[in-house]
């Protein structure tokens, strides 16, 4: 008995590369870019920026050797436009740089590695203060800036390094002990082939880098264990011998906002009412804020030449000493009262002058009870609460550099973003 064979199924038409092919096209990166593209108004920003102080930096000149450097324009445009969509890696930035058409378009057929946008980000902080320094300043002029009201808030950014990297002064000793004999040998036994010269003089690097940090641990831990002392000063507590990280001795371990203690920085921010405008930032290795609102006030007060009318604080900022230092430079201190709901449970008034109050925090507290006051005060989370969040979601979770100076570094690039963006919401920049 025979059967019948199924039909055969026709082959499929699909359309498949072709990467050999010759041909000609017209291309321009600048056509690929719309003219509306948020990577203009980037690059228009830059262009209206001073950037003499990294003009003055360069070494490569006419008529002299050397290859050229690459114009700090496209650096400086590269971090902003990684900023704005929340890359922090120099490498990812790097790559983005070969195949993401906003950053090509900035590069411009300009070739950048990841060590020249590392070292970039993390340094020039002259230039960055100057920015954020000029454009609040002429934002005050033109009256869009009026300090009639600052917020302050810090933030806890984790530090890089390891809850492991904190040691006692005896464990650091041995780690320069074991750094400086591991380089005494590698100088000992360096190979003269020009083969492996590279990477013994890259070995070299590390073991010093790791020894330099080790000899930082080893000074700022006697420093902790100072400050511990004082703080132990005529209490009845065992004394506690003081770590030090010997990845970031900068780094302090701190109380996070999900309640555990990590490695991190407490990063300060100060934020105009009426624009939402940084006006002030800092980094402390502090984790406390206790006593960080004089010292932002002053800085503004040495920027801009005049002191917020009004400061807005939590809770944590306002001890008699701060409020005291703020009030006589010219602000008035608006923060919750300690205690005051405990206070008023017992029947006691909370805005009541106390034993420890200077006239200051007297008037202060009087100020407090007003509902004017209480009105202002509500203020202060959309104030210095957004932009906490907005640096969070710009990826300042965890930081990539290590050392006080660097850290600083990278903040004021994310303070200068934010007040690019708020600049492009307000019409300002186009």
């Amino acid at each position: 008995m025979s059967t019948t064979p199924p039909p055969k199924k026709p082959d499929v038409r699909v359309n498949s590369p072709e990467r050999r092919q010759l041909e000609w096209r017209d291309f321009s990166l600048d056509g690929y870019v719309r003219q509306d593209d948020k990577v203009r108004i980037i690059w228009r920003y830059v262009e209206s920026l001073d950037l003499t102080i990294l003009y003055d930096k360069i070494q490569a000149v006419e008529f002299q050797p050397g290859r050229n450097a690459v114009d700090p324009k496209i650096l400086v445009a590269l971090w902003l436009m990684a900023t704005v969509e929340s890359i922090s890696s120099a490498r990812a930035l790097e790559r983005l740089s070969q195949r993401d058409l906003a950053y090509m378009w900035i590069c411009g057929g300009v070739s950048v590695n990841y060590h020249l946008l590392s070292d970039f980000r993390s340094q020039h902080r002259d230039f960055l203060k100057q920015v954020l320094t000029t454009t609040v300043a002429s934002l005050l002029h033109a009256e869009v800036i009026t300090l009639d009201t600052v917020a302050q808030d810090g933030v806890r950014v984790r530090a890089s390094a390891g809850s492991s990297s904190f040691h006692r002064k005896p464990t650091i000793e041995k780690r320069i002990a074991e750094a400086k004999a591991h380089l005494a040998a590698l100088e000992e036994n360096e190979d003269s082939d020009d083969t492996s010269r590279g990477s013994s003089s890259a070995k070299e690097r590390a073991v010093r880098d790791k020894l330099a940090r080790a000899e930082e641990a080893l000074k700022q831990v006697a420093e902790l264990q100072k400050e511990q002392d004082q703080r132990r000063r005529g209490k009845d507590e065992t004394p506690k011998e003081a770590r030090c990280s010997t990845t970031d001795p900068d780094a302090r371990k701190m109380k996070m906002g999900d309640g555990g203690f990590r490695p991190a920085y407490n990063v300060q921010v100060a934020t105009d009412g009426a624009s939402r405008i940084i006006v002030g930032v800092d980094v402390t290795k502090k984790g406390n804020d206790g006593q960080e609102m004089f010292p932002m006030q002053s800085q503004i007060i040495a920027n801009y030449g005049k002191a917020p009318q009004n400061y807005l604080v939590d809770n944590g900022f306002a001890t008699n000493d701060q409020i005291t230092k703020t009030e006589n430079a010219g602000s008035q201190v608006h923060a919750p009262v300690h205690g005051e709901k405990a206070m008023k449970k017992r029947g006691n008034d909370p805005f009541a002058r106390k034993k420890c109050d200077t006239d200051e925090c007297f008037a202060f507290r009087q100020r407090k009870a007003t509902e004017a006051a209480q009105q202002r005060y509500k203020q202060r989370p959309s104030i210095a609460e957004y932009v906490n969040a907005e640096f969070r979601n710009r990826g300042l979770t965890q930081f990539r550099v290590r050392g006080l100076e660097k850290v600083q570094t990278v903040v004021e690039w994310y303070a200068i973003t934010f007040n690019l963006l708020r600049l492009i919401n307000l019409g300002l920049v186009t």
